[in-house]
């Protein structure tokens, strides 16, 4: 993960998700928040919850239909009002160069770029952005989700507080 800039360290919250409902309502939580241009990273192991939290985000935002992983099309677009989500899935980039031939670098001023394995990037990933950190928590669905504000996310996550 790209370092804050000296003398800004970032806000954490941490949040223990029970079941799958619960990581349901901590996307709909981060929706909320949600505006043009900006990135939530989503960092976990293979089944840790990343994709059920960006399927509960982009239903907040108003989607209705189906949201597929996008691990094998790298990316699913998907056209909102008021503003566009991208869902990136970087599962099976070995090169962050091969980001730019996605077409990254145009989302960022226009959409919400929710993005699955964001270590992918390298230094690529922008320093402004929300981490997601999902971990396996105990028994069955149970989680833990570590958030993080880096750049203007750190004064965003300190606001919304408990509102995650």
């Amino acid at each position: 993960m790209t370092a804050a800039p000296a003398g800004k360290r970032p806000a954490t919250l941490t949040r223990d998700l029970r079941d799958i409902a619960a990581t349901n309502e901590l996307g709909a939580a981060v929706a909320r928040q949600l505006g043009a241009g900006d990135i939530v990273a989503l960092y976990g192991e293979l089944g840790a919850g990343k994709t059920t939290l960006a399927r509960a985000l982009i239903a907040e935002l108003g989607y209705a239909g189906e949201v597929p992983s996008p691990t094998f099309t790298l990316v699913q677009y998907y056209d909102l009002s008021p503003v566009a989500v991208w869902h990136i899935d970087l599962y099976r980039i070995d090169d962050p160069n091969e980001i730019i031939e996605l077409g990254f670098e145009e989302t960022l001023a226009e959409a919400i770029s929710l993005i699955e394995w964001p270590e992918r990037m390298g230094s690529l990933l922008p320093a402004n952005r929300l981490d997601i950190v999902l971990s396996y928590a105990g028994a069955d669905d149970s989680r833990r989700a570590e958030l993080t504000g880096h750049g203007s996310w750190r004064d965003r996550l300190a606001e919304a507080g408990d509102g995650f």
